[in-house]
């Protein structure tokens, strides 16, 4: 065999052996001897087999569970909260050297302010103010995470988990608020209905031919059944009349 077709089969194998594709949403983190050297950006690259190395950063947005905590809250409720944080690498150099592994770190970051947050916190503000919540956890993470070039882009409470004996108490409280409600409503209801009734009885007084017309009102409602019989106790003269009538 000829040594040349043997030297060009190495050569072709070590060009190939230092192909690398870096795809758009990826950054490589280059390495020469094990000392960082730059950031290859998308496309095809070129490293020196076996002198560089590369390690590969994706910088989409990542997502990572925040696993279920105990927490005690402010006014000594215990309760179990999980959330959800998103997190994206703005500096991938930073991402990698600075931090042995970013996605562990982040999530025990997660959990421990998720924890300090709600414990600061009354329940009744976890259960209504979960946007606010996550704010605060958010902002906590990322004043953690801005040295390692890591953004936090949002922190979402997912379940909030309570004792059996709690969510009796709370479905108790939420009966008699509806209950409460009712109750002012009816109130409302009957202040009004007599409000308008009196202010009927006020009409009728300054204009007694308005009770004939509520009393021929009256007899149409009655004629309407067809089977009854209406007896007047008095005359119709006898009921009072206008001034105008009068004159």
């Amino acid at each position: 065999m000829n040594p040349l077709w043997i030297i060009a089969g190495f050569i072709l194998l070590f060009l190939l052996a230092g192909i690398r594709i870096v795809f758009e949403y990826k950054r490589a983190v280059k390495f020469r001897f094990g000392k960082y050297l730059k950031v290859l950006q998308p496309g095809f690259r070129w490293i020196i087999p076996v002198v560089d190395t590369v390690q590969i950063v994706d910088i989409r947005v990542i997502t990572i569970n925040i696993l279920s905590q105990e927490v005690m809250t402010a006014d000594n409720v215990p309760c179990r909260v999980d959330g959800v944080l998103f997190f994206k690498i703005k500096d991938a150099k930073k991402a990698v050297l600075e931090v042995e592994d970013y996605n562990y770190a982040i999530t025990l970051l997660a959990q421990s302010a998720l924890r300090d947050v709600c414990g600061k916190a009354e329940l009744d503000i976890i259960l209504t103010k979960r946007e606010e919540i996550g704010k605060n956890i958010q902002e906590m993470v990322d004043a953690e995470t801005e040295v390692w070039g890591i953004s936090i882009q949002d922190v979402k409470i997912k379940d909030i988990e309570l004792p059996e004996n709690m969510k009796r108490s709370m479905a108790h409280q939420a009966e008699a608020e509806r209950s409460r409600r009712a109750r002012v409503i009816l109130a409302l209801a009957e202040e009004q209905a007599a409000t308008k009734l009196l202010d009927a009885g006020r009409l009728i007084d300054q204009s007694p031919s308005a009770i004939k017309l509520r009393l021929y009102q009256t007899l149409a409602d009655i004629a309407a059944e067809k089977n009854s019989t209406i007896v007047f106790p008095f005359p119709e003269e006898a009921l009072p009349m206008s001034s105008k009538t009068k004159k």
